[in-house]
């Protein structure tokens, strides 16, 4: 075979070699690019959204995180208490509704002719009198004597005081301390009738009783 032939066939060897080694270099570079590629997409941060969306987002209150912030003790409501202030109208009132069943319920008690004892048909009104005013301390009684108009100014308040004095004894052997009876005599000064006759004397001639509150 010519020598020429032979440095031919050589040289389309060689360059049929390279062919290939570079051929298979560009597809393994095509391969890398690829791959990088892919893992670059993969770790591609988020693209920023746009500032109105955000502030939308921000301004929406159903989308806001609704956080339970603890109560203090200067937000908690104060206990419903009644105070030493509130208490006194309340303890009034009920006191000028016990003097009221009182001026209700208890009468004058009447006496004979220049007579200062306590009769039996005056007892129970009495009696009642001191159970209303035991089991209410914060109440008194005034004790008014009174007269009819026969005989001198001078007999008669001393005969309207001798009257009340004998009430105030009664209901202090009842259990009422004296401290919370006063006594006072109008004589024949305020007659509840002022008729001449007998029967209008008997109504003068009484024990009248004011129930007042007791200060402290």
């Amino acid at each position: 075979m010519p020598k020429w032939v032979i440095i031919q066939n050589l040289i389309s060897t060689k360059l049929e070699v390279g062919m290939k080694a570079s051929l298979i270099f560009c597809i393994i570079a095509m391969a890398c690019m690829l791959i990088f590629t892919g893992c670059s997409q993969k770790q591609a941060t988020p693209t920023m959204q746009d500032p109105q969306t955000q502030t939308t987002q921000a301004d929406d209150p159903s989308k806001r995180v609704q956080t339970q912030q603890p109560i203090s003790d200067k937000d908690k409501l104060p206990k419903e208490t009644i105070t030493e202030r509130q208490q006194q109208p309340l303890q009034r009132e009920d006191i000028r509704g016990t003097i009221r069943e009182l001026e209700t319920k208890i009468k004058d008690i009447y006496f004979g002719f220049d007579r200062y004892d306590i009769d039996e048909k005056a007892k129970p009104m009495l009696k009642m009198a001191a159970d209303i005013l035991s089991s209410n301390r914060k109440i008194k009684v005034i004790i008014e004597g009174h007269c009819d108009e026969r005989g001198t100014r001078e007999y008669n308040l001393g005969l309207g005081e001798r009257r009340a004095n004998a009430v105030k004894e009664f209901l202090v052997s009842l259990g009422i301390p004296s401290k919370r009876i006063d006594t006072v005599s109008y004589g024949k000064e305020k007659p509840q009738c002022t008729e001449k006759t007998e029967e209008c004397w008997a109504k003068n001639r009484r024990a009248h009783f004011v129930f007042v509150e007791e200060l402290q």
